[in-house]
């Protein structure tokens, strides 16, 4: 049986949408693991629902890509593999170099301040190195510098892509950590070209770029072409 606060959140949110923010909470923090099945009557126990909302839950999940389908199996949480890993870093790269590109203009000097502290904090723990934190701290750098741009919709499709990411479950920079140091230096490049209002092409380039060296060291660490 669902708590008496479940029942409450479900009920102001919709029960679809309740389900589906419950459902990706639990796959984004790991509880389900890549493979595991969604055995919608048992979620419906648990959410004090029935499965009609639960099963629209997971067709939005499946769009996003987190879920699949399976014949005579059923849900499953999605398995990630490399050829998932660079379509989605091959999109970031182009949908983070434009919003960069059109926030740039409009970054106040607080928030470009922001971003010099956060590369300062990735460059610092580089010494004791952790790729999950590394990572945390990219993600937030980049947000900052997006987060001027003024299309929604391209806003959105960047946060989705980096919830695949994030389906992982571990950082690229475990598998190539010399890239971080890289990828550093490539952080005070873009930050330098905004501060100097370079024009809004050379900075969409150089994020784009960033995110190609980025998934050049992955593959090339796999043995991928």
């Amino acid at each position: 049986m669902a708590t008496p606060a479940r029942t409450e959140a479900a009920q102001k949110l919709g029960k679809a949408q309740y389900a589906y923010e419950w459902i990706k909470v639990q796959i984004l923090e790991q509880s389900f693991t890549p493979g595991y099945r969604l055995v919608l009557a048992n979620i419906a126990q648990t959410l004090g629902m029935s499965v009609v909302p639960v099963r629209e839950a997971i067709r939005r999940l499946e769009a996003e890509g987190l879920v699949t389908f399976e014949r005579n199996v059923g849900a499953r949480v999605s398995m990630v593999d490399g050829e998932q890993y660079r379509y989605s870093m091959e999109t970031l790269g182009i949908l983070e170099g434009a919003a960069t590109a059109q926030s740039a203009a409009h970054l106040t000097a607080a928030e470009l301040a922001q971003a010099r502290e956060l590369n300062a904090k990735l460059e610092e723990s580089l010494e004791n190195f952790d790729p999950e934190t590394f990572t945390a701290v990219n993600h937030q750098f980049h947000q900052i510098l997006a987060c001027r741009c003024p299309n929604q919709r391209l806003n959105d499709l960047i946060a989705v892509e980096w919830e695949r990411l994030n389906h992982l479950r571990t950082s690229t920079f475990s598998f190539v950590p010399n890239r971080a140091r890289a990828s550093v230096h490539e952080h005070h490049h873009i930050l330098h070209l905004i501060e100097t209002h370079a024009p809004a092409d050379a900075v969409e380039k150089a994020v784009r770029e960033h995110r190609t060296a980025t998934l050049r060291s992955y593959l090339n660490s796999r043995g991928d072409n």
